[in-house]
């Protein structure tokens, strides 16, 4: 699990560097500002969040795999699908937020869900949930990207008494709910 003392390993060349840096940016200039300034921040990492209402086309698994299986296209991994995700329900993190901006805590805290599936486990979940009759198609994994996410949330656990309530299963449901109405619509 990424822990928040983590600081990131990051190819400052490659083609997630502008995505990578740019959040390391934002740590550091926020925690520079609070330094130099005192200004009151807080700085949260969030991992993986899904839910309703999500752009179709934003490029992020869950909502790419549901829309696919809605109309029966082939469902997309890029790589063998062996990477790890832990995909945290839209409702749990901004719970998870709220607790964070009402706390004095400034350093990084994690927001996730720390249970972890392959991507490959996910497509074939979203699969069977939808009733699709998809196939897996694998493409060539991106430069970079990266094999496992799964968040460490014990400070979340400890200094703000967080930790995610909806079960995988149960955020899937509702996400792909919405989705069917917004694909017949």
């Amino acid at each position: 699990p990424q822990k928040e003392s983590y600081w990131g390993l990051v190819n400052s060349v490659g083609p997630r560097s502008c995505y990578d840096e740019a959040k390391r940016y934002a740590e550091a200039a926020t925690m520079a500002y609070h330094r130099a300034y005192g200004l009151d921040v807080r700085i949260l990492r969030i991992f993986n969040t899904y839910g309703p209402r999500m752009r179709t086309d934003d490029g992020r698994a869950v909502t790419s795999f549901i829309c696919q299986a809605q109309v029966g296209d082939d469902i997309t991994i890029f790589g063998d699908g062996s990477q790890t995700r832990s995909f945290c329900y839209v409702s749990d993190l901004v719970s998870g937020i709220v607790k964070l901006l009402f706390s004095s805590e400034t350093g990084p805290v994690n927001l996730g869900n720390p249970s972890e599936m392959t991507i490959l486990d996910l497509a074939k979940i979203i699969i069977e949930y939808t009733g699709s009759s998809s196939k897996i198609a694998f493409k060539d994994l991106p430069v970079d990207d990266p094999r496992k996410r799964r968040p460490d949330i014990s400070r979340a656990k400890n200094i703000l008494g967080w930790e995610p309530e909806i079960a995988l299963k149960e955020g899937l449901m509702k996400t792909i709910d919405y989705y069917i109405g917004e694909l017949k619509s």
